[in-house]
């Protein structure tokens, strides 16, 4: 998760599709996409977390036309897709990678990138990522909030929609991953981005794989960035659900207050 929302520039190039799933570096790998690119990148857990809730509204909507069910379903996900990621140099993390074909008949000329890590390390880092998101009480507590309020809905439409098609998993959030789905990961990649357009890319190896993979000169200077998403998830968190129980707090305190006002005159 980066720092903050990137803002769309209109007229901008969109060059790269980033196919990793969640935990594989996604955030560094985004940070060294803006460099190299100079402009904007739609990073999944960033803009639907810090943006409007325009962004979370709309997956909601593009997952819930998932499976498709008829030529309207597919022409509806790719007008939203079109929307949402028009003005950046580029799309990663989630739910984006659920979406390569889309994104590349969108985007014919788009390099598509997936970011990879040891495969027993990222089912560990996801499991733990995936307890914390699935508390029952976080539905209660992020209501107030937006554009978090939406969060629980998007994580049950992204289970029952494209991630239960393309993984065979149950069509319901789980705690556990497992790395069955990295590896069909890899395999639907393979299946569906053409060989030459495809690259594997680990963000521990800097700079010099992904500058050759887009035609880039290494940059002079700038050391290649390294973001702790895991701190920044867990800071994140632990922020929205304070904000959330302060915000539940006035709002209980202010019916109390309303209550006993009212009681105060009538009885």
């Amino acid at each position: 998760m980066g720092q903050e929302a990137s803002k769309p520039q209109p007229g901008t190039k969109f060059r790269v599709i980033g196919a990793g799933m969640p935990r594989t570096g996604t955030a560094s790998f985004s940070k060294a996409l803006e460099i190299l690119l100079q402009g904007p990148v739609y990073h999944g857990g960033t803009q639907n977390c810090k943006g409007s809730s325009y962004n979370l509204k709309s997956w909601i909507s593009v997952l819930e036309h998932t499976p498709f069910r008829s030529p309207e379903d597919r022409s509806f996900v790719l007008d939203r897709i079109s929307k949402l990621t028009d003005g950046y140099v580029g799309i990663t993390s989630a739910p984006g990678f659920c979406f390569v074909p889309e994104l590349m008949q969108i985007y014919p000329d788009a390099k598509v990138i997936c970011t990879v890590r040891d495969p027993e390390a990222w089912d560990k880092s996801v499991d733990a990522i995936s307890t914390a998101s699935l508390q029952w009480h976080l539905r209660f507590i992020l209501f107030p909030l937006s554009p978090m309020r939406y969060f629980p809905r998007y994580l049950d439409a992204l289970a029952a929609g494209r991630w239960a098609e393309i993984y065979h998993t149950s069509g319901k959030p789980t705690k556990h991953v497992g790395t069955e789905v990295w590896e069909r990961h890899i395999q639907h990649l393979k299946e569906v981005v053409p060989a030459d357009k495809l690259v594997f890319f680990n963000v521990k190896d800097g700079w010099g794989p992904l500058c050759e993979a887009l035609g880039c000169e290494v940059p002079k200077g700038i050391e290649f960035p390294r973001i702790n998403e895991r701190l920044a998830m867990d800071t994140f968190a632990k922020e929205q659900v304070k904000q959330g129980l302060i915000r539940w707090a006035l709002i209980l305190g202010t019916f109390a207050t309303t209550i006993g006002v009212w009681r105060y005159w009538h009885g």
